[in-house]
């Protein structure tokens, strides 16, 4: 029986005795009656004040705990939920030191409950005095729907927006604690990092990834831990990183160009240091550069490499042993063949050796060689070197190289030296990285590789002297060929051009060009390969050529060498001239 039965109980009997006593009077019976009237009615009583006294002590514990809530959270502002209540969703994303790229931030987002709206036109009104860009017809339809118990209004809203709408005090208006990702670099790393959708999922690079790896997955079956996850290491160097987007950002508008870009490739791990694409967009952002920027022009975008093909094609010559550095060719004339005509940009009209090949980038020359190397050892080596096949690495922009249907020979002889087949740029300088590393090819990487995990998944493509020979080639052509322009004093940078004309309308453009720079330094031992490139500029440095690759993607690599070199740790040394290497052929 409850409380409040029981005191009723009690009052009933109470009235019941009186009732006895008027209606058979009498002193012996009402005195008794008197008697267990009153000792009823002193139970009563005291169980009445016994349910007093533990009301009050209900009362008194309630109303401590609110205080003591009350002290504890006196210093929240906001209905953000402190870092330790709020579920980490992704992790930390840091370069090779550590250094943050990307990390979860605490947001609110704004929404409403339609059905406890009082007034919708003052509920619109008020909100587009704070919200400006706010869809006002569309709000205004959400609204009105008195059915609905909840709808978003804006997603991650600032905390003065918050602190604003607060103010405006509307019912039925609400915030929810969510996530937001931040990248502090901004534009910095935005083709390596990508960036995620509204509901914090990743959609690009190695955002992406991340989520390709099981995490999207464990997301949405409420899975995800709500401790802080560990930070994913990237092979980047936010300092280089910073250096190398300068340059391309800077060759955009410099050279009046359509894009621009450059990586630079630890050679014997794969790792790649630095990697950027411009224009870019700011993944905090990534809206706002969506009709340009989105487009990773180093992995997702295949170019014609021009003549830095012409390294490749004598590499696979000089390695079949077919070719030897002192052979010579006939270049004294042009070739025709199947009505093309094959010449010399900068034709010395007369036999040239293998490093003249090289060095006065002669199209007959290379022409000629990669006639002996035969059309069938041209494919398998550039398979080999990955040049035909789609990339591996991490990031799920990359896009599939192109190649002729069949290989006749005009096609053999215009892909010796870049036109023809279409490839990315990073898997190009990949494949630069295979010649003077010794020779082994390593799939890139953009997460964190010591060089014993990089010897297990090489794969040996040229024979080591190939790729001494090679170095040797590089350097001649770095100190007194095309690849000067980007001769850092100290440095010994090994190099060579590629100056592709663009394809359009199915024709060769006489004005276009995109072009290409493949380097590597110290060249006599090399730590790191680069590769740039300048599509369609208008102009560049006239005193290497202008708008060639001398005079755009070669200044390019400049930049990224003179200022990167000192912070990867090499040391410079003055007073080498001439070739580095101790190497005669």
């Amino acid at each position: 029986m409850s409380f409040l039965s029981r005191i009723m109980v009690l009052k009933s009997q109470a009235h019941f005795s009186a009732g006895v006593y008027n209606r058979f009077g009498g002193p012996s019976a009402g005195m008794a009656i008197e008697g267990s009237r009153k000792k009823k009615s002193g139970q009563a009583k005291s169980r009445v004040g016994l349910l007093i006294m533990g009301f009050m002590g209900v009362y008194a514990v309630i109303g401590g705990r609110l205080v003591e809530y009350a002290m504890k959270d006196q210093e929240v502002v906001s209905s953000i939920l402190p870092p330790d209540r709020l579920m980490a969703s992704r992790p930390d994303i840091v370069d090779r030191n550590g250094e943050v790229l990307a990390t979860d931030i605490r947001t609110v987002s704004l929404f409403a409950e339609p059905n406890k709206i009082v007034d919708v036109d003052e509920a619109v009104e008020k909100l587009s005095s704070v919200l400006p860009e706010l869809d006002a017809k569309d709000t205004y339809k959400k609204l009105s729907l008195k059915t609905s118990h909840f709808a978003w209004l804006r997603r991650q809203l600032t905390p003065k927006q918050q602190s604003q709408i607060l103010a405006l005090g509307i019912p039925g208006i609400g915030f929810r604690p969510e996530k937001r990702r931040f990248y502090p670099g901004g534009s910095t790393a935005a083709h390596i990092l990508g960036y995620v959708n509204i509901d914090n999922r990743g959609v690009a690079g190695m955002e992406k990834f991340i989520d390709d790896q099981g995490l999207a997955d464990l997301a949405s079956v409420g899975m995800t831990s709500d401790q802080p996850l560990e930070p994913v290491r990237l092979s980047i160097d936010l300092r280089v990183q910073n250096i190398v987007r300068d340059a391309v950002v800077n060759a955009v508008n410099n050279f009046q160009s359509k894009g621009a870009g450059a990586a630079v490739i630890d050679v014997h791990t794969g790792e790649v240091i630095a990697m950027a694409s411009a224009p870019d967009f700011d993944p905090n952002d990534p809206q706002e550069g969506a009709k340009d920027g989105w487009l990773n022009r180093m992995t997702n975008g295949t170019f014609e490499m021009g003549s830095t093909f012409k390294t490749f094609s004598l590499a696979m010559a000089l390695d079949t042993g077919k070719v030897k550095m002192t052979d010579t060719f006939d270049a004294s004339k042009p070739i025709y063949i199947g009505g093309f005509t094959i010449h010399d940009f900068h034709g010395q009209r007369r036999w040239l050796s293998v490093p003249e090949i090289f060095q006065y980038s002669s199209n007959i020359g290379t022409a000629r060689v990669i006639d002996i190397v035969g059309i069938d050892a041209q494919k398998d080596y550039l398979n080999k070197f990955g040049l035909l096949t789609k990339m591996q690495t991490e990031l799920p922009e990359v896009k599939m190289p192109s190649q002729p249907r069949v290989w006749k020979k005009i096609n053999s002889i215009t892909i010796s030296f870049g036109h023809g087949v279409s490839t990315t740029a990073l898997q190009t300088g990949v494949a630069a990285a295979a010649l003077v590393n010794g020779g082994k090819l390593i799939e890139p990487t953009f997460l964190p590789r010591t060089r014993a995990e990089a010897d297990e998944v090489a794969t040996q493509v040229i024979k080591k002297s190939t790729s001494d020979q090679i170095r040797y080639l590089l350097d001649v052509n770095g100190f007194k060929g095309s690849g000067r322009v980007a001769r850092v004093p100290g440095f010994a940078v090994g190099s060579k051009t590629g100056t592709a004309d663009k394809v359009v309308n199915g024709r060769y453009s006489a004005t276009l060009n995109f072009n290409s720079f493949i380097a590597a330094f110290p060249i006599n031992d090399p730590k790191y390969a680069v590769i740039t490139f300048c599509d369609e500029p208008k102009t560049g440095e006239k005193q290497y050529g202008g708008t060639i690759s001398a005079g755009t993607a070669g200044p390019i690599a400049r930049e990224i060498i003179s200022r990167a070199a000192p912070i990867l740790g090499i040391e410079p040394k003055f007073g080498e001239g001439g070739s580095a290497l101790l190497v005669s052929y």
